[in-house]
């Protein structure tokens, strides 16, 4: 996005104490480390947030994705039931973490996605996939396809379960971000469901998640670990407290132990260290974006959820924002369009953007309406 020219929109100037950085952890056995304030928008702390690097079995986060959309769209049901093909089973049962499906057994999909999702169980992940839409191949495909709806410009997707392909499957953390936030917003009630359990009950035994902050960490409810010689450990986390959701993303940890300090102390850090204070709602008009060939010149735009902002707990930093976008806009604009962002800048922090949706339809522009935005352009 360009910058509009002098469209400054918010400026909180009274500053009853300078705005200093609260002190960061230091996970340092995290070489990946990426937090982030969902409720805001924000990045709390940023480690190599955008190197590529092996996810392992934080990969079934994009596989439960997949298999929420499915639902929601009415395409697979949970009480499906699947038929484990004999290949599957003789490739995948007891590799790694695993069901142990067995040729012909038939399986609830509320028990492959429990399995794929709290047990990391890769045999139910692939079951899944070829129940749901016939084969892996077409199964990586729509994996790929919501990654590219999301932004996540720089991961791809190679197996349903992420076991070593090769360096075929890779992420960065703030890709992983993108997908912990479709998983706990678009699909609140089937991410609850699946997500965030200690452990999954499976033919008479439990088995326990792995995810170091299950029945741990106060507000946590996900996401997803993942392991493997080659990625190391992994975690995508989601805790939320008081209606403000923190994602966090730790990866290349040497150990399990490391993963589960570095993983706790960020969260920790970012609720105890920061202050969440309200900010804009919808509704709120912030401003206007310039229309071109359309009968308005101008559309009104506000946010498309609540936003906070999220300040070093304290403090009162100075805070202003603009419009930003490529423009003019050109009609028709339906109500609702992503048509910019605000470009937030918090005294001391990295600046952050928040999408702007237009507040009502913008039609194309007929003979008279041309006429008349060419005569106010002439006066403008």
């Amino acid at each position: 996005m360009k910058p509009t020219l002098g469209v400054l929109l918010l400026a909180f100037a009274a500053v009853s104490a300078r705005a200093s950085d609260p002190r960061p952890p230091a996970p340092q056995q995290a070489p990946i480390a990426l937090l982030v304030d969902l409720s805001a928008g924000q990045t709390l702390f940023s480690r190599s947030a955008d190197q590529r690097f092996l996810p392992a079995s934080m990969t079934k986060a994009m596989t439960a994705l997949v298999a929420f959309d499915l639902i929601r769209d009415g395409k697979l049901r949970e009480d499906a039931v699947f038929t484990v093909r004999p290949q599957t089973s003789a490739r995948w049962s007891g590799k790694g973490t695993s069901l142990w499906l067995k040729p012909g057994e038939q399986v609830r999909v509320s028990d492959l996605l429990r399995g794929t999702a709290t047990a990391s169980a890769n045999d139910a992940a692939v079951v899944l996939a070829e129940g749901a839409l016939g084969s892996e191949a077409a199964w990586l495909a729509a994996m790929n396809a919501r990654a590219k709806a999301l932004g996540m410009n720089s991961s791809h997707f190679a197996s349903a379960n992420g076991l070593p392909d090769g360096g075929k499957t890779y992420v960065t953390a703030r890709d992983m971000v993108r997908l912990a936030q479709a998983l706990v917003t678009e699909h609140p009630e089937l991410y609850h469901r699946y997500f965030g359990h200690r452990a999954f009950r499976w033919r008479g035994q439990e088995l326990v998640s792995r995810n170091p902050f299950a029945g741990i960490l106060p507000g946590a409810d996900g996401i997803k670990t993942g392991h493997t010689r080659e990625a190391g450990y992994t975690f995508l986390g989601a805790v939320e407290r008081n209606g403000r959701r923190l994602v966090l993303v730790v990866g290349k940890v040497p150990s399990e132990a490391g993963r589960a300090a570095a993983s706790r102390d960020l969260a920790e850090w970012g609720y105890g260290a920061w202050d969440s204070r309200p900010f804009l709602a919808p509704g709120f008009v912030v401003g206007t974006v310039k229309v071109q060939d359309g009968d308005a010149r101008e559309v009104p735009v506000t946010v498309a959820r609540p936003f906070t902002i999220t300040v070093p707990k304290g403090t009162q930093p100075r805070i202003s924002a603009r419009i930003v976008y490529d423009g003019p806009i050109r009609a028709p604009i339906a109500k609702d369009t992503l048509v910019g962002g605000l470009e937030v800048s918090i005294e001391g922090q990295p600046v952050h953007y928040l999408p702007l949706m237009s507040t009502s339809a913008v039609g194309k522009a007929g003979p008279i309406d041309r006429l008349v935005n060419a005569l106010l352009g002439l006066l403008a």
